[in-house]
């Protein structure tokens, strides 16, 4: 079995990049392009009422006094986000459990994620070479954007080990054409960069500008008690001078569900649901903003599918010693592997194993209920000519029928791409400025992969 440690990625994660201006490549400069029109939000008053609505709309989940629809028990949510801040990103332990009570305890029975030094040191295993490789050559590609992001919307650098210096001239390019402006929520929220209790790189975090945020205490992910705090200002995470958008954790929690959607279809939406929760959990926790964790998601799905159809200036890369050539071949042989063993060990085929759920991933008019609640969060329209406007994939964005077609052969590129279509999300939001960029965004894979679901069974 393949073992690997996670304390490079975290550093990463929470901290605002790994690499310098020169190391910017192809993918980091389109996740910047890709999540820009966040720079632009003080240009407007539309702008500006979303900013106020995002500080509202977390506050209010935070705090616990949103009519969010749950999952779980308020109590138990609350436990879960202090779970999640822990993110077993060399193997996806942690999310597996969206593949139900039958296949999630099969694959966690698989792999392993052990922790000491409350987390800070971790070994994990995976349940076979393929599978490790493809979960960590795209959340290398995935947390590198996300990380670069941090920096480049907080103060335009890239921070490394408390070290600024200037992002590229074409990343600082982007920036000017949009007549965009770094450290967006400091500004927005009375918290500019340097002020005090501010992040010094911009783009403070909930806990430093919500009026008000809720203290609570509860267990670890390794069952240590732990309270809120402790990952938000230290000594388990320190996320003071770490900038907000976007977020990491849910960039990575999307990531990795996605990853074992399309590795085990037959529990897609689920796993979906799986990486909103995540999301969700961190502006449960007081570390992000809802406009975060959309980031995070957009983030995911734009690198994955430019993965999926072959990109090529995807692919060939390395990130962390884990290099893919052809990533439809690395996804095949993945599942390949994943299938067989997870069958050997729930001794039936996936599909009988995938329907044998009690967890809180059963009730579909539940996940349903909170899926919707997280595809906009009810933020303010930035841009209202773009609301009814239904954008054509496979105009704006043709690579992104591969999320459907990677996990549903049957379907052809254009029945894919009409699915994504008919069941995008509400138009006009902060990231969807009318660019082919802004439609994954919108993207509503929940709903897409059910009704991609029902064209398969209908065929057979």
């Amino acid at each position: 079995m393949r073992v690997l440690r996670n304390v490079l990625i975290v550093v990463c994660v929470l901290g605002a990049a790994c690499a310098g201006a020169a190391a910017q490549t192809v993918p980091n400069l389109s996740a910047l392009r890709l999540l820009l029109p966040m720079s632009t939000l003080l240009n407007s008053s539309a702008g500006r009422a979303a900013l106020a609505s995002n500080l509202t709309v977390t506050g209010a989940i935070q705090t616990g006094t949103a009519s969010q629809p749950r999952l779980e028990s308020l109590a138990a949510e609350r436990e879960r986000a202090l779970a999640d801040a822990t993110f077993t990103s060399e193997n996806a332990y942690q999310l597996a459990d969206g593949l139900g009570t039958t296949l999630g305890g099969a694959y966690q029975s698989l792999a392993s994620y052990t922790g000491s030094d409350d987390g800070k040191s971790v070994q994990a295993t995976n349940i076979a070479p393929s599978v490790g490789l493809l979960i960590g050559y795209t959340s290398g590609l995935t947390n590198s954007d996300s990380a670069l992001g941090k920096s480049f919307f907080g103060n335009e650098t890239i921070v490394s080990h408390g070290h600024a210096e200037p992002v590229s001239a074409d990343a600082a390019a982007l920036l000017e054409s949009a007549r965009g402006t770094a450290d967006v929520f400091g500004k927005a929220y009375g918290h500019p960069a340097g002020s005090p209790g501010a992040d010094p790189y911009g783009d403070s975090r909930p806990f430093q500008t919500e009026p008000s945020v809720l203290t609570y205490s509860g267990t670890d992910y390794f069952g240590v008690p732990a309270s809120n705090q402790d990952f938000l200002r230290g000594p388990r995470q320190r996320l003071i001078d770490s900038p907000s958008f976007p977020s990491g954790h849910t960039t990575y929690g999307y990531t990795e569900s996605l990853l074992l959607a399309l590795l085990v279809p037959a529990r897609y939406p689920q796993m979906i649901v799986r990486a909103a929760e995540y999301g969700n959990d961190r502006i449960v926790i007081g570390a992000h903003y809802a406009m975060d964790v959309l980031g995070g998601r957009t983030l995911a799905y734009y690198d994955i599918a430019h993965l999926l159809a072959g990109d090529p200036a995807y692919l060939g890369l390395t990130f962390h010693g884990n290099t893919i050539a052809n990533y439809g071949s690395a996804l095949a042989a993945a599942r390949a592997d994943l299938t067989r063993a997870l069958e050997a060990r729930c001794g039936a085929p996936i599909a009988t194993c995938a329907a044998a759920d009690t967890s809180r991933f059963h009730d579909d008019a539940a996940e349903t209920a909170f899926y919707e609640s997280t595809q906009t969060y009810g933020l303010a329209v930035v841009y209202p000519a773009l609301v009814h406007v239904q954008e054509d994939v496979a105009v704006v964005a043709p690579e992104a029928a591969t999320l459907l077609t990677a996990a549903f052969p049957s379907l052809t590129p254009a029945e894919a791409d009409r699915i994504l279509t008919e069941t995008e999300g509400p138009g006009g939001g902060f990231l969807d400025d009318g660019s082919r960029y802004g439609v994954y965004s919108r993207l509503d894979l929940y709903a897409a992969s059910k009704r991609a679901a029902h064209v398969t069974l209908d065929r057979r």
